[in-house]
């Protein structure tokens, strides 16, 4: 079904609470564990329900984030949601505690229990209030973000739709987009503290309403961290610094010489050329037209994945004004539908979503045909490999969108991903030192982020912006508000791709196939079992960073 065609209705929680007991019931007066699980389908159907109602009404909020009916229909799940979150983990208890426990676990697997115990330690009833509280909060940031009318030459830009001249060749152009830029987040620098100091002190106190010391070990089990903890994160992080740190300064030193410039401002971080980045050929709907036609190539998995979400119009793209800032990919279960939601605006970025997000989609795609609804639960350091691996997966398609300027664009491609790592790292350590210290003062904050540019990032100057160069450049960065702790995904799953991208140029078909293995494994095992069953090694390993940096400077920086 198209996504414009899809049927919306409130979900009635009142109604719903009462459908719940009945199947828990049903649940509890089961005689065997096959008995259970019949239920447990049941259980599915329902879930599936109300969650395809809240995302569609999510999808269209974003849309349009002035939209008077869909404001209110997100205000209302911001306020009813952890109402459905209480109701998920009273059924999973009782099937955590149920006495065909052993049935169960065989049926679904022992990452769902493992799962369930995770939710069961992260959330509780009396959480409602302060749950609902986050949600406003997270809401109050992010229309804040979407509100931003840059004035460009008369023209009322948004951020995303501002990014175009932040990449520009010009550096005089760069200059006085970073200005504006920078120009909003200060205009708007106490509303967004005092945000950022509510959801510190928020979720501090759902931590301690549930015995926790502070909110990180809660915050873990909230993204379900299910195979490693933060003495692993820490230890990556540090391999990161040793090895990672100054590889990506030796790309920045490239970088500067490349635009012939004695020193790098944050107003070139984004530019490799001194000619410009290299744009998308083709108009929006060209671009579709190749991406079709290249999913249509790659293999008969992709050609099926992106018939069916062009023929039912899955995606919204295009940049407009009003729209929520960013981009994902997101899931309606009734009808078995990845949706993508982003923002083009003529940069390279418009390819990354037609192969980051289309990472995501086709392993939802893949895991949607799954009967067993817990497998789809993938942890966000494995999806964030299905997304960055299929960047490089499509590289071969490339010239289809950038024409002559192809190899440029490839070695930009892999130069971003490098030293992107450097920055998710300081993003997760500067999480971190927050909920270690919740007790933070908004200017402490911004001196610690200023502390960790230094260690992660010692290119980089901000002299000309002075918002950013007083350590606020984070506040422009989503996760920190609304997905705590996820950020550090982004960089385990950018060195697992890094290990597919150094396989499939020795040998691309077996590289893919393992690829197509972790995808269709889903959350079937754990990540750390999943990347030994495909061949990776794990970035939590001493060494593996090391080994990687040394492939990827011998194949990638020494032969240039």
């Amino acid at each position: 079904m198209k996504f414009k065609e899809m049927p919306y209705q409130r979900v009635d929680f009142e109604e719903k609470k009462a459908q719940f007991e009945e199947l828990m019931k049903e649940f509890a007066s089961a005689e065997s564990g096959e008995t259970q699980f019949e239920v447990h389908k049941k259980y599915y159907k329902f879930k599936d329900e109300i969650e395809t109602m809240i995302t569609i009404a999510k999808i269209r909020h974003d849309i349009d984030t002035t939209d008077d009916f869909y404001e209110k229909e997100q205000t209302y799940y911001d306020e009813t949601e952890p109402e459905l979150l209480d109701m998920i983990v009273n059924y999973e208890r009782q099937m955590y505690e149920s006495p065909y426990r052993t049935c169960l676990e065989e049926k679904t697997g022992a990452v769902a229990f493992k799962n369930i115990e995770l939710s069961i330690r992260s959330f509780d009833k009396k959480l409602i209030p302060l749950k609902q509280e986050e949600n406003a909060l997270t809401t109050e940031y992010d229309k804040l973000i979407a509100s931003a009318e840059i004035d460009w030459d008369g023209e009322i830009l948004n951020l995303s739709l501002l990014r175009k001249y932040l990449t520009h060749r010009d550096k005089e152009v760069r200059q006085k987009a970073y200005t504006k830029y920078c120009a909003f987040f200060e205009a708007n620098g106490e509303e967004l503290d005092s945000i950022y100091d509510k959801l510190v002190e928020n979720r501090t106190n759902q931590a301690r309403e549930l015995g926790y010391d502070n909110f990180i070990e809660l915050g873990y089990h909230r993204v379900k961290r299910n195979c490693y903890g933060k003495d692993m994160v820490e230890n990556f992080r540090n391999q990161v610094k040793e090895y990672f740190v100054p590889f990506a300064e030796k790309l920045h030193e490239r970088r500067k010489k490349r635009l012939g410039l004695e020193k790098l401002s944050c107003a070139d971080e984004g530019v490799f050329f001194a000619d410009g980045n290299p744009e998308p050929i083709g108009s929006p709907e060209e671009i579709m037209a190749n991406a079709r036609n290249m999913y249509g190539e790659l293999s008969r998995e992709t050609k099926e994945f992106f018939d069916f979400m062009s023929e039912n119009e899955l995606f919204d793209v295009l940049g407009r004004k009003k729209k929520r800032a960013g981009g994902y990919m997101t899931y309606l279960p009734v009808y078995k539908s990845p949706f993508i939601f982003a923002n083009f605006n003529g940069t390279s970025g418009d390819i990354n979503v037609i192969t980051h997000e289309c990472g995501h989609a086709f392993q939802g795609f893949l895991s949607g045909k799954d009967p067993i609804r817990e497998h789809a639960d993938v942890t966000m350091e494995t999806a964030e490999i299905h997304s960055m691996s299929m960047e490089f997966f499509t590289e071969p398609w490339m010239n289809q969108f950038f024409g002559d300027r192809t190899d440029d664009y490839l070695s930009m491609h892999l130069e971003d991903a490098a030293i992107f790592i450097p920055y998710g790292c300081m993003v997760d350590e500067f999480q971190h030192m927050v909920y270690e210290n919740p007790g933070m003062t908004p200017d402490e904050r911004h001196d610690a982020w200023k502390q960790l540019e230094k260690e992660y990032r010692p290119h980089l100057d901000y002299t000309g912006f002075p918002y950013f160069e007083k350590g606020g450049f984070w506040q422009k960065q989503p996760h920190i508000y609304d997905d705590p702790f996820y950020y550090i995904d982004y960089c385990i799953a950018q060195i697992c791709a890094f290990q597919f991208k150094i396989r499939m140029d020795e040998n691309y078909q077996e590289a893919w196939n393992s690829y197509l293995k972790l995808c269709n494994l889903s959350a079937s095992d754990f990540f750390t079992n999943m990347l030994k069953e495909t061949g990776l090694a794990s970035p939590f390993e001493d060494g593996c960073v090391k080994k990687i940096v040394e492939k990827l400077e011998q194949l990638y920086i020494t032969r240039s």
